[in-house]
Formats: structure tokens, sequence, C-alpha cells
């Protein structure tokens, strides 16, 4: 009798917790949704921000961390191919393993004041590229992990199976275990994409902002993210608005790159 209440009072407080948390995001989905929409219009995505738009911090956005993409994931993922086809079980993958669990969950301020003191100051100025390596960095080990995941659901039998056949580790990796968690890894890869696109604190430290359209990137460069910060803390209604206008911008981008990823997964489970 005392486990059956108490299996049910646990489970009225889990409830219970669930719906407060539901509660605050609809919250502030709705607020932002409000707010954000209200303020948007088809000058944002025609004029720079000089001019009262957001196309080119858009841009700049996109393109750091489209950069950052091709950084971060080949050296994300040929470290899950290492951690769980060639050093499996041994110490060093599983160290690699361990700080990669360590880096998801560092601060990402500390990653851009890193950065900062390897390619801001010794540059002598903030530039896109410092941004794109901070965002790169934040990517690594969300790939790692997901590779290391996503390849440990290959069945081993596959392995065999090439081997057998007389083709080489690297042949098997490639060509069968890869292919076989293709969809799984595009899927980290969005993940880690929607990880970063939304970073603000490691880019006020690498490239700053740009309200011209550029497409420099060893000068400060236009990012949606720090816009957002600098726009929301200006007295005037109209820098107001273009930064709930930015954020609902910003929502939609990463809510639909986050539908896409679970669409692609539920494709593979199905």
């Amino acid at each position: 009798m005392h486990r059956l209440f108490l299996n049910k009072f646990i489970m009225v407080l889990s409830t219970l917790a669930a719906v407060l948390g539901l509660a605050f995001l609809f919250w502030i989905l709705a607020t932002l949704t409000f707010r954000g929409l209200e303020s948007i219009n088809w000058q944002l995505f025609t004029h720079a921000l000089v001019e009262k738009g957001l196309l080119n911090v858009i841009i700049g956005q996109l393109v750091m961390a489209g950069f950052a993409t091709l950084i971060g994931v080949p050296i994300g993922m040929m470290a899950g191919i290492y951690v769980r086809e060639y050093g499996f079980g041994s110490k060093f993958s599983d160290t690699i393993r361990n700080l990669s669990d360590v880096m998801m969950s560092a601060p990402s301020v500390v990653i851009g004041v890193f950065i900062y003191g390897l390619f801001v100051a010794p540059m002598g100025g903030f530039n896109g590229w410092a941004g794109a390596i901070a965002l790169s960095i934040m990517m690594v080990p969300i790939v790692v992990s997901t590779t290391d995941s996503m390849l440990s659901l290959v069945p081993q039998e596959l392995r065999e199976a090439g081997i057998a056949l007389g083709a080489s580790k690297a042949q098997v990796i490639k060509d069968i275990v890869i292919k076989a968690a293709m969809i799984g890894l595009i899927t980290g890869v969005l993940l880690a994409f929607a990880r970063v696109v939304g970073e603000t604190a490691p880019l006020l430290f690498t490239s700053s902002n740009n309200d011209f359209f550029t497409m420099k990137m060893n000068e400060e460069f236009p990012s949606l993210t720090v816009s957002i910060y600098q726009l929301a803390t200006f007295p005037d209604e109209t820098s107001q608005s273009l930064a709930w206008a930015g954020s609902a911008i910003l929502t939609l981008m990463v809510l639909a790159i986050n539908l896409t990823t679970r669409y692609i997964f539920r494709k593979r489970k199905n």
C-alpha cells in the first residue's frame, strides 16, 4: 500500500513538473511569436542592418555556421569513426569519448575567450574566421558522439561479412558501415548545425558584428545572434522591434532544422 501511494505521488509530481515546463515553453514561444511576427516585414529580407533590415546578418550567420560545418564535421566524423571502429575498447578511445562529453558541456563563452586569445588578439581585430572556428569547436563533440552512437547500431555481422569477402577494414567502414549509418550521421550533422547557428556568446569575442553587407571573413562579420543582443539593449522602439523580428526568424530557422532532423530520423526508423 505504501509503495502504491509513493508511486502515485511521484507520478503526480512528475506530471506537474512536465506541465510546468511545457507551460513556460509555450509562454516563451507565444510571446516570441506575437512580438516577432508583428515586427516582420519584407524590408527585413532586402536591406542590411544599417538600413533597418536583417539581410546581411542572416546571411552572415548562415555563412559562419556553414564554414563551421565544413571544418567541424569532418574532424568530428573521423574522430567518431576512430573511437568506434579502430580504437574501440582502448584507453585512448575512452579518453577521446570522455573529452568529447566534457566539451559538449563546456560553456560557449569559454570557447569564445579561447579563440579570442588564439585568432583575434594576434590578428589585431575581430574576424569571421575566428567566429567560424569557435562554432566548429562546438560542433566537433556533438558529431563525435553522434557518429559513435550511430556506428554502434550497425550490426557486427555486416562488418564480418565484408571482411569475409576480402575487403579491407577501411573498405568495410567506407562502403558498408558508413552507408548503413548514413541517415543517422546526417541527423547528427543537422543537430550540430542547429546547435551552433543560434549561438551568441562565442561570436561576441570572435566575429563581433557588422552593420553592412560583407563577405570578407578577415574582418568584423555580420551575425544575427549578436545583432539581436545589441538591438535588444537599445532604447528606441525600432531597434527593439528588429530584435524581436530577428529572434522570431532565428527560432523558426532552428525549429525547421530540428523538425527536418526528426523527419529524417523517423524515416530511418520506419
